[in-house]
């Protein structure tokens, strides 16, 4: 079995343990292919946290949760010196962010030094305590979960920190008859009816595919098309409609990189050796939302970042 057969092994899997999400679903394989990290967004209940915990069953990964409160500090995410009688001296004690699948469990309500501390694992792969610097596991990603409607005791991300996340997702309610199917699903599962297993992926597949991934062809009409989209956000004027009424800030040049690197993760799933603009497309809403920036206009009219990507799609087109 090839690279490729294992994701898709991998993709049927999570979708018959997380049903009616399969958005959610490749969302997670893009950022596992393309080397980032995920914030999902949603209500409760909706399998934020099952989807991570799933995924890790399914690799061969050490899994870790990170439960975000007000009173968290920096050494409960990194790990600290611990002094050793015995010897007299100080030998570091690992913290939860030495996993290979992070959970960061409702984000939004860590303070500014746990999301300082966060910022450098997620971007420098590596975590410094005491003055020594200890670098993370080769294979490494953070999901992160908000829930959209929480505010007592939460602190909004700054804005260095959103930009670090590759894809930005936002996690709905399933529908009617897939709810249905979840409640049978979680029935069978506390009787024991559902324990078949999967043989896990190994760590190895992962970086095999992330090298395919990463010989995919882009053309140079592709590059163009990415980079006429980021700067979309950014010089809104060039364009008619709503959206200089809508955004305030575009993107970053990681904007860039992250929708080059998610599109050529979708047409690798997806079976090409290159990248075509429906790739780019199906991609834009994740890599883009979260690091555009709307005016006090377009929140008071109820308009979403992802509202503004959808209609940024339909005025920027390929050449």
């Amino acid at each position: 079995m090839d690279a490729r057969e294992s994701f898709l092994q991998l993709s049927d899997s999570l979708n018959q343990a997380v049903l009616g999400q399969t958005e959610v679903v490749e969302r997670l394989l893009i950022a596992l292919l393309a080397n980032g990290h995920v914030l999902m967004e949603g209500l409760p209940g909706t399998a934020k946290t099952r989807s991570i915990k799933t995924l890790s069953k399914l690799i061969d990964s050490q899994f870790s949760r990170i439960q975000f409160t007000p009173d968290l500090l920096p050494s409960d995410v990194t790990g600290a010196e611990i002094y050793r009688e015995q010897n007299g001296t100080f030998d570091f004690q690992q913290g939860p962010i030495f996993g290979n699948l992070v959970l960061a469990d409702e984000i939004n309500r860590a303070p500014a030094k746990v999301q300082a501390a966060l910022l450098e694992a997620m971007e420098e792969r590596q975590v410094t305590v005491a003055s020594q610097t200890h670098p993370l596991p080769d294979l490494f990603l953070v999901m992160a979960t908000q829930n959209p409607i929480e505010q007592e005791g939460t602190y909004p991300l700054p804005e260095a920190q959103m930009d670090r996340f590759l894809l930005y997702v936002r996690v709905n309610y399933p529908a009617s008859d897939n709810e249905l199917a979840i409640l049978r699903l979680v029935r069978s599962e506390k009787s024991g009816q559902n324990e078949a297993t999967t043989a896990r992926i190994s760590q190895e597949v992962i970086f095999s595919a992330r090298k395919e991934v990463n010989a995919i062809h882009v053309a140079e009409g592709a590059e163009k098309y990415i980079v006429d989209l980021v700067l979309g956000t950014r010089e809104p004027d060039r364009y008619e409609g709503d959206l200089p009424k809508w955004i305030r800030i575009g993107a970053s040049p990681r904007g860039t990189i992250a929708l080059d690197a998610a599109a050529r993760a979708h047409a690798w799933l997806q079976g090409q050796d290159f990248v075509s603009p429906d790739n780019i497309r199906a991609v834009a809403p994740a890599c883009l939302a979260h690091r555009v920036h709307l005016t006090y206009e377009a929140e008071a009219a109820g308009v979403t970042r992802t509202d503004v990507i959808n209609t940024l799609l339909k005025v920027v087109v390929p050449t």
